[in-house]
């Protein structure tokens, strides 16, 4: 959940409230603002505002400040224009429903980039690495986007298995020298979370990809990718922006771990390559130079 819903919970007193209220008209200029300056504005105490971080769980106001400021500043970058829920209208013609796909597309990458950092990053990617089986546990539909990262990662000799039958038993069927990798958008399917118990007590490391803010799922990662957070769960034309979002992590994952050992996936992906992929074009841009057999 973001803290800006949190924040809307119905938690707190009277003078909580507008304290709250305040921060969510002054938002991004609050941030040179102390207590005092806010509590004589909002006509109450300054204990008010430790209370509030406290009841967000918070271990004080400085620190809530930070991930208020920081949530503000995501959700005011990218996506002006486009709303990932209804980018289209029904009364566009087709070019500019065309246009306005390929915008969601790319301020989609544009802000899943953003919130990608070095740290979880590179522990996700040597978690891939020294891993001897990689388990992916999502719903079907999320599972139906990780086939292409499943064969790819076949080509770098990578096993993938991609789990919708018994996650419970596949999950017990696993050791530390498995990895998880796990997708929920929400961060609460039911379903999902279930199965996390039972990969912890197997001593698998766990990847997760989900939203930004708090849910349930974070609690077990290891290492956290955030997928870009714009659409709401079912109201909207499709799931456009978080499928790009996915997506465009699995690629980043596949890239990451190719470069590990660079020259030798290139050179066992192009060799293998020789002899299954038998297509031939005209077009000079698509011809292959020639290779010396694969020994």
């Amino acid at each position: 959940m973001l803290l800006t819903e949190k924040m809307k919970e119905d938690i707190f007193s009277p003078s909580e409230k507008a304290i709250i209220a305040y921060l969510f008209k002054e938002r991004e200029n609050i941030k040179d603002k102390t207590t005092k300056e806010i509590s004589k504005v909002t006509y109450t105490h300054p204990s008010h505002l430790i209370r509030i971080a406290k009841k967000l769980g918070f271990n004080g106001w400085l620190e809530l400040k930070e991930s208020f400021l920081a949530e503000i500043e995501y959700l005011n970058s990218h996506f002006t224009s486009i709303d990932a829920n209804f980018p289209f209208e029904e009364r566009d013609s087709i070019m500019s429903i065309v246009n306005k796909l390929a915008i969601l597309s790319q301020t989609t990458i544009s802000d899943t980039l953003s919130l990608l950092n070095n740290e979880d990053l590179q522990k996700a990617a040597n978690l891939l690495n020294k891993a001897k089986h990689i388990k992916i546990f999502s719903s079907y539909h999320n599972l139906l986007l990780c086939h292409a990262f499943k064969v790819k990662m076949k080509r770098i000799r990578k096993h993938v298995s991609l789990i919708n039958v018994d996650p419970h038993f596949e999950a017990l069927n696993s050791n530390s020298e498995t990895c998880a990798v796990v997708i929920s958008y929400s961060g609460e399917n039911e379903h999902i979370i279930n199965v996390m118990p039972f990969l912890v007590r197997k001593k698998v490391p766990i990847i997760v990809l989900t939203s930004i803010g708090e849910n349930t799922l974070t609690k077990y990662a290891d290492s956290i990718l955030r997928i870009t957070t714009r659409e709401r769960l079912y109201s909207k034309i499709d799931s456009f922006s978080t499928n790009e979002s996915i997506s465009f992590l699995l690629n980043v994952l596949y890239a990451c771990l190719f470069s590990m050992d660079y020259k030798n996936n290139l050179e066992y992906k192009i060799h293998a390559a020789q002899y299954y992929d038998y297509r031939k074009s005209s077009n000079k841009v698509m011809q292959e130079e020639e290779h010396d057999n694969m020994e």
